[in-house]
């Protein structure tokens, strides 16, 4: 060994004794913060095992309690189906004593007899209407309800052509409007974005109500002249039918509806002055006058020419009606209150005499308590197509003979 080696040996010992210290610290340092450590995990678990005993403490609590709540839920889903089987059921008792002692909201003896404001002035026809077809049905009952879907403001109408493409509905949204909905088939429109779908029809006047009818290809409707009802000027007491062809989108004829006077046909629906409608027979209008501003009337029309073929003073009131359509030759009345409830026909009048009061059925609409803004007939479907409060609505009719008892 050389004279430097215990110089070398000397110089590696001075350097390993720092070396030594600060290991000695760093292995304090991380036994303090395991420890530390070791401590708020044991509190974490202290806390979650208390926690725990809540939570079950807490449940076994609310389970007993569950148990009593859903026990009440049976009980009150019980009760409410036995009200319901009441309600039903005593519906169905009101109906048949209703059947067996109609009401007479269309018969006013004390007028017929003495000829009071029943009886109305010169110039009307009441003759007996011959019909042009054989049909002779009348409603039995309202059969079932369907539920299209929601479109538009709460007034309006929809429906479809009877005498034109089966598929195609019609839909006119609102009272004072110019523009129609025309879709392809019923399941466009049932669609989420249905006006997507849907191709628009403007008409030149604006239509009055919601008393306007598709037939034969064309869109009738009334328009209020500058002047007419509500107007105030010198055509204040009129109203023009405006005969509209759908495909080529212009005017084919108009004429002014010869009644005088005119005010709402229907307690209930105050927009609406002349509402047209369509059977079997042909094209019919509804409507009343300041003469008898009780009742209403009923006219023939002729669909070529838009003139009156007939007229008749029908023994329905207006008070409490909100809609109305014709079958066979046969206007029926659809009543309802104010706030709304339950419809029903509740007066019929056959312009050919062959359906008596007697032996005309005056059916309840399926439970939903609404307003009908429109009603109308397609003789192709025995159907009704309804607008209630925005609801388009399908009514399945159920017929039998005229001749037949109720």
């Amino acid at each position: 060994m050389g004279p430097r080696t215990p110089l070398l040996i000397l110089f590696l010992l001075s350097w390993l004794g720092p070396l030594q210290g600060q290991q000695h610290h760093l292995v304090e340092y991380m036994e303090r913060r395991l420890a530390a450590l070791e401590e708020r995990l044991a509190q974490c678990q202290d806390q979650s095992s208390r926690h725990a005993a809540e939570l079950r403490d807490f449940k076994n609590k609310m389970l007993p309690l569950l148990e009593v709540a859903e026990k009440e839920r049976e009980a009150l889903r019980t009760e409410a189906d036995t009200i319901s089987g009441r309600v039903d059921r005593l519906e169905r008792e009101v109906d048949y004593l209703e059947t067996q002692n109609p009401a007479l909201p269309c018969v006013e003896v004390d007028e017929k007899v003495t000829g009071g404001p029943g009886t109305k002035g010169k110039g009307r026809r009441n003759e007996k209407y011959d019909m042009i077809t054989d049909c002779g049905y009348t409603i039995s009952q309202v059969r079932s309800m369907k539920i299209l879907k929601r479109f538009g403001g709460p007034a309006g109408l929809w429906t479809k052509d009877p005498l034109g493409p089966a598929e195609k509905i019609y839909v006119l949204d609102g009272t004072q409007n110019d523009t129609a909905f025309v879709f392809p088939r019923l399941r466009d429109f049932t669609l989420a974005m249905a006006a997507r779908k849907a191709s628009r029809v403007r008409v030149p006047f604006p239509w009055v109500g919601t008393g306007q009818l598709v037939y034969g290809g064309f869109l009738y409707y009334a328009r209020r002249p500058p002047g007419g009802p509500g107007g105030g000027g010198e055509l204040q007491n009129t109203l023009q039918l405006i005969k509209f062809h759908l495909a080529n989108r212009t005017v084919a004829d108009s004429s002014v509806f010869p009644a005088e006077g005119l005010i709402p046909p229907y307690g209930l629906t105050a927009d609406t002055y002349i509402d047209l409608a369509a059977d079997e027979e042909g094209l019919w209008a509804v409507y009343a006058t300041r003469e008898d501003d009780r009742h209403l009337c009923l006219a023939k029309l002729d669909p070529q020419t838009l003139d009156t073929e007939q007229q008749w003073d029908t023994p329905c009131p207006r008070e409490n009606a909100e809609a109305a359509f014709v079958i066979c030759g046969t206007l029926y009345v659809v009543y309802n209150t104010r706030p709304a409830s339950r419809a029903r026909v509740q007066c019929s009048f056959d312009a050919s005499g062959t359906l008596t009061p007697e032996r005309a059925a005056l059916p309840y609409f399926p439970r939903r308590y609404g307003a009908h803004a429109s009603l109308r007939y397609n003789p192709r479907e025995r159907q009704l197509y309804a607008w209630d409060d925005g609801y388009q609505i399908v009514y399945k009719l159920e017929m039998r003979k005229k001749e037949e008892e109720v």
